[in-house]
């Protein structure tokens, strides 16, 4: 008879973008470097990535996370993420996330803890309540004012930076950073982001600038600037993009606009915020994040064999 298997999960939204974190139950991945892991789970069990982020069980903006045990063992855990799309080297309101599903298993309590990524090992500072603070990986602008010749639109100049996953950041555009122009945002970013790919304009590892982040004024007192990120499987970030506000500090900071803590505050295209800061340390920008999540859910996902489904729609 065949039978059913389950995984453990726990959801939670960041500032409106969710994260589903596998907790019990996952793929064993060995016991390398969280890069090393991160590459068994691309080979071996990516039909586990697709049975819980895509449809039926999941949608286009889930983002998920692995908790694993820790290389170092003075480290709270080991994370990976992925989305509909793939894998991420690092997410900002991943991170945030995981550290409130963790919290909500009993497994952290307030105070500060270190996570192991692939790109490598962030700090996070956990509340009492919903908030989390994330030292980030260190970021870096690699290009300024990079052109590029849009099929549809023309010449678009932005930025080439580094906050985890590779970001071309566009100031100057006329398009309207708000809800309501979600569909017509979302052809803008995914054009760019095409047109980049093939004039062969990628980040400094080689990596392709798979994440394009628009940026406008808020409308609200108090708030630096909003922004509009399309990520990878073609789906905004709800959040304000703790990655993405990551280049956009290392961005402020190079230009010398932002000096060491002093706080950048950025709304998303949904409203919620991030307030944001650097550090320097030893010519290094290291970002500073802070957001709120909150537990959606606790479930159990059925892996039926029976289902034709069950490994996910693939496109």
């Amino acid at each position: 008879m065949k039978t059913s298997s389950r995984i453990e999960v726990v959801d939670t939204h960041t500032e409106g973008e969710p994260t589903r974190v596998i907790h019990a139950g996952g793929p064993d991945l060995g016991s390398g470097s969280m890069a090393d892991r991160l590459a068994v789970f691309r080979e071996r069990y990516d039909h586990i990535r697709t049975a819980v982020v895509c449809e039926p069980r999941g949608s286009d903006v889930m983002v998920g996370a692995i908790v694993l045990e820790p290389v170092d063992r003075s480290n709270a855990a080991g994370v990976i993420f992925f989305n509909n799309a793939g894998y991420l080297g690092m997410c900002g309101h991943g991170t945030i996330g995981t550290a409130i599903a963790l919290k909500h298993l009993g497994r952290i309590g307030p105070g500060e803890h270190r996570l192991e990524t692939p790109v490598g090992v962030v700090s996070i500072t956990v509340d009492a309540g919903a908030r989390v603070t994330v030292d980030n990986v260190e970021s870096r602008r690699t290009l300024k004012n990079v052109s590029v010749n849009v099929p549809g639109i023309g010449g678009v100049t932005g930025d080439v930076a580094w906050g985890g996953n590779w970001f071309f950041l566009i100031h100057e555009h006329q398009e309207s950073i708000e809800l309501a122009n979600v569909e017509r945002l979302t052809d803008f970013s995914w054009r760019v982001r095409k047109a980049l790919a093939a004039a062969g304009i990628m980040g400094d590892d080689g990596g392709e600038i798979d994440h394009i982040e628009l940026f406008g004024p808020s409308r609200r007192s108090g708030i630096d600037g909003k922004n509009f990120v399309l990520c990878p499987g073609k789906a905004y970030d709800r959040s304000p993009c703790g990655t993405g506000t990551s280049a956009k500090l290392a961005c402020l900071a190079a230009d010398g606009k932002l000096g060491e803590g002093a706080i950048w505050r950025q709304e998303g295209i949904v409203g919620g915020v991030f307030e944001g800061s650097v550090r320097i340390v030893d010519g290094k920008i290291l970002p500073r994040i802070s957001g709120t999540a909150y537990v959606n859910a606790v479930a159990s996902i059925v892996l039926d064999p029976d289902d034709p489904f069950v490994y996910g729609i693939k496109a």
